[in-house]
């Protein structure tokens, strides 16, 4: 049987969602309920895939060099066997997202570095992939959405 989220376990999903370091105590307290009914509630909705892990967010500290963000597009020659293409980009650590795409591209990759020179170097690692065909890479500008 599916389990249905109350109100009570969305407020905990969208309070985790602003800050996944709150304690069980600041979520009894927005929610009103005991540290303990809390965390029951939390592993209840890990167990249910609701929430699935917890990740980091880096922020730029003290230092003052902005995230440069570039959008590959990644052709590779053969679509529905090109996995080692993925499994080297997954030992990238500047690829922060990778999605197989339907269309003309195969695979959209995100790559984040203080060093626009690094996404360079990134970008012809990936281009010399025994799999890629090609690619096509676009820098953000800005970034104005960021969840």
């Amino acid at each position: 049987m599916k389990y249905l989220l109350d109100r009570i376990d969305e407020q905990i999903l969208a309070a985790l969602k602003l800050n996944a370091r709150a304690s069980h105590a600041e979520l009894s307290g927005q929610v009103n309920l005991s540290r303990n009914a809390v965390r029951v509630r939390i592993e209840r909705l890990e167990r249910e895939g609701f929430i699935k892990g917890y990740t980091i967010v880096t922020g730029e500290g003290g230092n003052d060099s902005p995230i440069t963000t570039a959008l590959m597009f990644v052709y590779r020659q053969d679509r529905m066997r090109g996995g080692e293409v993925i499994h080297a980009l997954r030992k990238i650590p500047e690829v922060v997202a990778c999605d197989v795409m339907t269309g003309d591209f195969d695979l959209l990759v995100r790559v984040e570095s203080v060093e626009a020179d690094r996404i360079r170097q990134i970008w012809q690692q990936i281009s010399a992939l025994p799999g890629v065909r090609d690619t096509l890479t676009a820098f953000a500008l800005s970034s104005v959405i960021r969840k």
